[in-house]
């Protein structure tokens, strides 16, 4: 591949065997897409592709990560409103027959739905820390440290003291989405159950609130640390590499001519209409 689409607050730019995802800056793009700036995501990472029509003249073109390969997305567990969703471009509808395309191409080297056995997309970069509703959370990637607010913080975790975890202490991240009525980033150890349930009350856990811990701060942290977490659990067993389906000079025949339609329609330039062909014949 090697092209580019380009929709509402990202941009798609297609590789070999990855996606680099490039969000937009500005006031009306999620807080969310421009705390993580880009992502690389393998197709090894994704499970399939959908189109779909959208809202007020758009279609929708997602990718359905595999499950246990992207931290971003197992700690949100499936917290994320439609319209923060890392995997989704909304493009105008005037360009669906170009994401069609791309759609189809995305699904020819997809490895399936099958879990995957280690991250395949890294954590984000940051932020790698917040102010939380009853302290402030930090993380250097090697331990997370909780300071407790005198105002915020209740005399559970007054007493208890600030908080130093290693990450070799850690079994994994429960965050609920400050978005929600119980909203909480807590830390879980390797062995054993949470010192108390109540999230307000655990000194491995801190609060959200109003303009406390927003989503586009404390998931990415989230995510960084039980990224680190499961870098240092036991190591999992390399997975095996599946390979794509080969495909048939039917189908390579039909994506030519598809092409062709796309090039003579206006939507693929000279020169990419040019490339992606001679990558398609490289495939007979």
């Amino acid at each position: 591949m090697g092209d580019v689409l380009a929709g509402f607050h990202a941009a798609w730019e297609f590789g070999s065997d990855s996606v680099l995802i490039r969000y937009e800056r500005g006031i009306r793009t999620p807080k969310l897409f421009q705390a993580l700036g880009e992502r690389r995501v393998p197709l090894e990472a994704i499970a399939g592709v959908a189109l779909t029509p959208g809202r007020r003249g758009t279609v929708v073109l997602r990718a359905e990560p595999r499950p246990g390969a992207d931290p971003l997305m197992e700690a949100a567990a499936g917290q994320l409103t439609e319209g923060c969703d890392p995997y989704r471009l909304v493009l105008p509808a005037d360009r669906e027959s170009l994401a069609a395309y791309y759609a189809d191409e995305l699904r020819a080297g997809l490895a399936g739905p099958e879990p995957a056995g280690r991250y395949l997309v890294a954590a984000p970069e940051g932020p790698r820390r917040f102010k939380a509703y009853d302290g402030k959370a930090s993380f250097d990637g090697t331990s997370v440290r909780f300071r407790w607010s005198r105002t915020g913080a209740s005399s559970a975790k007054w007493k208890a003291g600030d908080q130093s975890f290693p990450v070799a202490g850690l079994g994994g991240v429960e965050w609920r989405s400050p978005e929600g009525p119980e909203g909480h980033l807590r830390l879980l150890p390797r062995d054993g159950e949470p010192a108390d349930p109540r999230a307000d009350q655990d000194p491995a856990a801190v609060i959200f609130g109003l303009g406390y811990g927003p989503v586009h701060e404390s998931l990415p942290f989230a995510a960084a640390v039980l990224a680190a977490v499961r870098e240092r659990g036991a190591a999992a067993p390399a997975p095996v590499a599946v390979p794509g389906p080969r495909r048939d000079p039917a189908d390579i025949a039909e994506r030519i001519r598809h092409l062709g339609e796309l090039h003579q329609a206006g939507l693929v330039t000279d020169e990419e209409f040019s490339s992606k062909k001679a990558q398609l014949l490289a495939e007979l």
